[in-house]
């Protein structure tokens, strides 16, 4: 079904956010949502990261809110430093997840006034279209996603060494992944995520050793995002690429992991980072010590546009992880249709703003659930990351 095309600021008065609001929404998972209205009819829409403590990103959105309200949206650089310098100390994950979505649909709000998909405020396009790739963790499950959606990349996650001795867990990993790299050959990227879950650093040497024969695109999140120093001596010990971010937010904290050359690509979550123009400046700092970008993408089909933008106008960009938007309920979440990958990459939109409107009536069946990540324990009893 046609969209019609939103209205456009021509003039004054100047524009002015009347509301900000969050849903909660689940379509597999929890998704926030952020609304931001204007007085002109104009509205945006973000994404914030859903990680567990969903009401409490809901509650900080509404908190913002009283801080927003009567001021020009397309200000963003200003309303970005009245939430984070005014909340006084550094944010975590409830308050840079409420940040970035407000912060998305500002940049919405913009590129609908001006008449601009959001990448053209941002430089312009650097590239035609976006390579992602997809998650597969068996041999039958990887050619099948390549068949169907024509990937150049997969990645594959690992777990976590939970056997005695760990090194059967390590040599476990090994077989496996050299297992899926027989069944889609040479020409198919293969990446690796250990989650975090890694806190020994030589453990981690031990994986990416083990990793080097099939040649990964990188091994992410190889130990614990604590301690920098220990990802940094990683690093330079390991001869396969080493990529982290998804849990550290802003550009202070990209600042030190790269000063510290503690990875080869970084991967910041614009739904939790800060937004669009804080990982604009994260990948800055990258460009500057020849560092890539690979964001951590894994949320609804708005995250997944929002940093189609980012990639477009983003010279050091690499590659974007996908959750494919083509079935129900993911689907469900947009008006009109999705962005779905054809050989391996994602067309660049040319409407106004995101390009995309959520679908506020889908949200009405799609109530939220209380959810956390489930618990791990080692053989010992002791509890584990997650």
């Amino acid at each position: 079904m046609a969209q019609s095309a939103p209205p456009r600021y021509t003039g004054k008065p100047e524009l002015k956010i009347t509301d900000v609001q969050a849903f909660l929404v689940n379509a597999g998972r929890n998704y926030v949502y952020v609304k931001v209205s204007t007085d002109q009819g104009i509205h945006g829409w973000g994404e914030a990261y859903s990680a567990g403590p969903d009401q409490a990103t809901v509650a900080t959105v509404a908190d913002f809110k009283e801080w927003l309200v009567g001021k020009d949206p397309r200000n963003i650089e200003y309303l970005w430093a009245t939430m984070y310098n005014f909340t006084r100390f550094p944010g975590g994950l409830v308050v840079n997840a409420a940040i970035s979505g407000i912060e998305h649909a500002l940049w919405d709000i913009a590129g609908k006034a001006a008449g601009l998909p959001v990448y053209m405020l941002l430089g312009g396009k650097c590239r035609n279209k976006i390579r992602v790739y997809q998650a597969a963790n068996s041999p039958e499950q990887a050619k099948s996603l390549i068949a169907k959606y024509g990937y150049t990349a997969l990645k594959a996650t690992l777990g976590f060494p939970d056997s005695v001795p760990e090194s059967l867990s390590i040599r476990g990993f090994a077989d496996r992944a050299a297992a899926i790299r027989d069944a889609i050959g040479p020409k198919v990227d293969l990446c690796f995520d250990a989650h975090a879950r890694i806190w020994a650093p030589y453990l981690a040497y031990e994986l990416a050793e083990a990793l080097k024969p099939v040649h990964p695109l990188f091994l992410e999140e190889a130990v614990r995002p604590e301690n920098m120093d220990a990802m940094a001596e990683l690093r330079r010990r390991v001869q396969i690429p080493i990529a982290t971010g998804e849990e550290l937010y802003t550009k202070y904290q990209f600042q030190q992991l790269i000063n510290l050359g503690a990875a080869d690509i970084v991967q910041p979550d614009i739904c939790l980072a800060g937004g669009m123009l804080e990982q604009k400046k994260i990948a800055a700092i990258a460009e500057a010590h020849y560092v890539e970008v690979a964001p951590h993408n894994p949320l609804g089909p708005l995250a997944t546009l929002v940093n189609i933008h980012f990639a477009a106008s983003t010279p050091n960009f690499v590659i974007l992880e996908y959750h494919p938007d083509d079935e129900s309920p993911r689907k469900d979440l947009i008006k009109g249709d999705t962005i779905v990958a054809k050989d391996g990459y994602l067309a660049i939109p040319d409407k106004p703003g995101w390009g995309y409107e959520m679908d506020e009536e889908a949200f009405k069946r799609m109530p939220p659930k209380p959810w956390h990540r489930g618990f791990s324990f080692r053989p010992d009893g002791t509890p584990d990351f997650v």
